[in-house]
């Protein structure tokens, strides 16, 4: 009897699914690779296999990534197989690959091989001049808005002649396409391209020249896909034009991980791979090396809840995979949410936890901003992965900048800041003229802004909008007194047009930048003044930034795909911030899913701990309102689950101050740019005379009533005009 030969040792390193997906080398391929199942493995090693084998040669291989990270540990994991350095490969991002196609064949895109690939400055640049040129008021319809409709038509493969009125928008009057096409024109003539183009083009050349697109299929025998779910439809379209002939691809991903829809990621590309290739296989790996029995299960129980699915189920491979239960902790409050997980961190740390295996993983980035000051009260070093510290953030900084000028007058840095933000019509020229009056006058620069209005030194728009913005300067800072800061704060947002200038804003991020003016707001209320609160911040802000050793990490979900961390904190799963509320009203339930992939996601970052939490109650402005728990925590499967905390029996329970009961969904009101939760209305409003409870000023009598503001005397805090929704009634 003569035994079969022992695999190479590469192949023997291998679970017998990772040994499948690297051994089905000639045909379609897709492999479901669930969270921590070793898929970079399973990719790096059917690359070597396929080299070893002499199937291809290394540049017969066409291998992408979504990152630079991920090329280069593929690279130097398959020259470890080699035992040699992979040279020639086609290895690479999909916009470095294309990159290189493009230099080939830059005469069929009507460039020349020495093209400029601009960065996002000069794009910006090139739009305005474009835009300009075209007579368009970019005040009404703002450039960046007209970017992102562009990259949106170059992410699903569109170029200006493609674009059907089924794609077209109505911004600047249905004028998009006409601008688009004008800035493409505008590149060719300056040899350059954006990023975008960098796939549109090489997609549209394969599309339009058949000898081209038969070089590239007797060149590549096989490819080989990352993170196949986050593609986007010109990503995919490429893909296939490329792999019409052979048929030998291989894609590898997660499509309950998919969760980048926002910047045009199609799950629907994973999920139809078996309709575009017909007899393709599908390996699904399973057995997770990560994590735990128990947070295994509890992830998959509600991953579980998805309909849009391909369907696998993560089991434990590790061989220590027994542990604790999930933690749900249900809270009273936010402040206390912040304050368990604080406290659990440092018992962590002293039980021996090294700080960079723990991460606090958020739905919003607006609320790092009660964790990071909770974490710089106990002392515990951080780092915010994938963004700036919350008062470091641009629109923070743009509204600190508001705050200190009507707290000071004198702040030239401040001021120099917003003069101009949102944009007034000041350019350099005015800015210059200011300083130049401030240093004649020997006055701060607001003061000299005022002069500057009522001399001709300005035109008479930029005159206009400066002399309304000194205006509401003198008015936002008498209204300290009556109003308070916080309404002060939030009225100044919205008269100076800060806020209109995120709500147009069409960018992925603008609904970020206004939640986190909203959880300024917020902080504002938990300080008796606005000096107070300043100070705070000052105090925040200095903060040591070169601590040395160890630090916990702190990100958005989004963030964290890709990492894992002994211990996770999961704050904040509550209706309407977890599920997202924009994904509650999408009337398709595709928004729905997606956030239950991001849970999916965030539970399977912890490889020992994972600890999930919401509040009973968060605080809007001054005032309390009930939250609701999110719907994702009755969907976890109770036996890997355990429950505590002194909020569990709260839904029933009468909200902070009794306002009304949680399990009542709070209404949403509208005040300007702002959406507030906010108690229902009071039966018969306030009367003269009225007992009224403030959160802040306590206790007092009305003395005026004026539609919603009253007049109320404190018996502490004095005389203050506040709103009737920030007030209880008290017999």
């Amino acid at each position: 009897m003569i035994s079969a030969p022992l695999p190479p040792e590469y192949l023997s390193r291998l679970n017998p699914e990772q040994r499948e997906a690297v051994e089905a080398v000639d045909g379609p391929l897709l492999v479901l690779a669930g969270a921590g199942t070793g898929k970079t493995r399973v990719l790096t090693t059917r690359f070597a296999h396929i080299l070893m084998t002499g199937r291809a040669q290394p540049w017969q291989v066409l291998a992408v990534t979504f990152t630079n990270k991920a090329a280069r540990e593929m690279r130097e994991r398959v020259s470890a197989i080699l035992g040699q350095p992979a040279e020639g490969l086609w290895l690479g991002t999909f916009h470095a690959l294309c990159a290189r196609m493009l230099r080939r064949h830059a005469e069929a895109a009507g460039l020349r091989s020495d093209f400029t690939i601009l960065d996002t400055d000069d794009q910006n640049r090139l739009l305005k001049q474009v835009c300009e040129a075209g007579g368009l008021d970019t005040k009404r319809w703002p450039l960046n808005n007209l970017m992102a409709i562009i990259q949106r038509w170059k992410d699903r493969g569109l170029t200006p002649e493609r674009v059907t009125p089924a794609e077209d928008t109505d911004f600047a009057n249905n004028r998009a396409m006409e601008f688009y096409a004008n800035y493409q024109a505008r590149l060719r003539q300056l040899n350059a391209v954006d990023f975008g183009d960098l796939l549109l083009l090489v997609t549209e050349i394969l599309r339009t020249d058949e000898q081209i697109l038969a070089q590239y299929h007797r060149l590549f025998r096989y490819i080989l896909v990352d993170e196949y779910q986050d593609t986007n439809t010109v990503q995919y379209l490429w893909l296939r034009l490329l792999a019409q002939s052979s048929k030998n691809i291989c894609c590898v991903g997660d499509d309950d991980q998919s969760i980048y829809s926002w910047r045009g990621a199609e799950i629907e590309n994973i999920l139809r791979f078996e309709r575009d290739f017909p007899g393709a296989k599908t390996v699904r790996l399973e057995s997770n090396y990560r994590s735990t029995v128990p947070i295994l299960g509890a992830a998959a129980g509600l991953i579980a809840h998805n309909e849009g699915r391909l369907g696998k189920t993560l089991r434990a491979g590790r061989s220590d995979a027994a542990g604790e239960t999930v933690r749900v902790l249900s809270l009273w409050d936010s402040q206390e949410e912040a304050r368990a997980v604080g406290e659990r961190i440092e018992a962590a740390r002293r039980a021996g936890q090294n700080l960079s295996e723990v991460a606090i993983l958020v739905r919003a980035g607006f609320q790092t901003r009660a964790f990071e000051e909770r974490l710089i009260t106990l002392g515990l070093p951080y780092r915010v992965v994938g963004g700036a510290k919350f008062y470091e953030r641009a629109e923070i900084r743009d509204a600190m900048a508001y705050l200190r000028i009507i707290a000071q007058p004198a702040d030239d840095l401040a001021f120099e800041r917003i003069v101009n933000q949102p944009k007034r019509g000041l350019g350099d020229t005015a800015i210059r003229d200011m300083q130049a009056m401030a240093r004649e006058k020997r006055v701060p620069m607001s003061v000299a802004a005022s002069l500057l209005c009522e001399t001709d030194g300005l035109r008479p728009r930029p005159r206009a909008a400066l002399r309304e913005l000194m205006e509401g300067f003198s008015r936002w800072r008498a209204g300290l007194d009556g109003e308070g800061h916080v309404v002060v704060a939030a009225t100044m947002l919205d008269e100076s047009g800060y806020t209109e200038m995120w709500k147009q804003d069409r960018s992925p991020e603008a609904p970020g930048r206004l939640d986190n003016l909203k959880e300024l707001l917020r902080a504002m209320g938990d300080y008796p003044s606005l000096q107070g609160f300043l100070e705070h911040v000052a105090l925040v802000m200095e903060n040591d930034e070169n601590a040395a050793g160890e630090r916990l990490s702190l990100m958005t979900l989004h963030a964290a795909k890709g990492l894992e961390f002994d211990m996770v904190f999961l704050p904040g799963w509550e209706e309407g911030l977890f599920p997202h509320q924009r994904a509650l009203d999408d009337a398709g339930g595709k928004g729905l899913e997606e956030e239950r992939r991001l849970a999916y996601v965030g539970i399977t970052r912890a490889r020992k701990h994972a600890i999930i939490s919401h509040a009973a109650n968060r605080q809007i402005y001054g005032s309390w309102t009930s939250s609701i728990p999110s719907r994702f925590l009755d969907e976890l499967p109770a036996e890997f689950v355990t429950r505590e905390g002194s909020a569990g029996a709260a839904r029933a329970a009468p909200a902070f101050g009794g306002a009304f009961p949680i399990s009542t969904r709070p209404k949403v009101i509208d005040t300007g740019a702002w959406e507030v939760q906010a108690r229902p209305a009071k039966p018969g409003g306030f009367a003269l005379g009225g007992r009224v409870f403030h959160q802040k000023f306590g206790y007092g009598r009305i003395i005026g009533v004026e539609g919603e503001k009253l007049e109320i005397s404190f018996e502490k805090a004095g005389l203050k005009k506040v709103l009737d929704r920030f007030v209880e009634a008290k017999s």
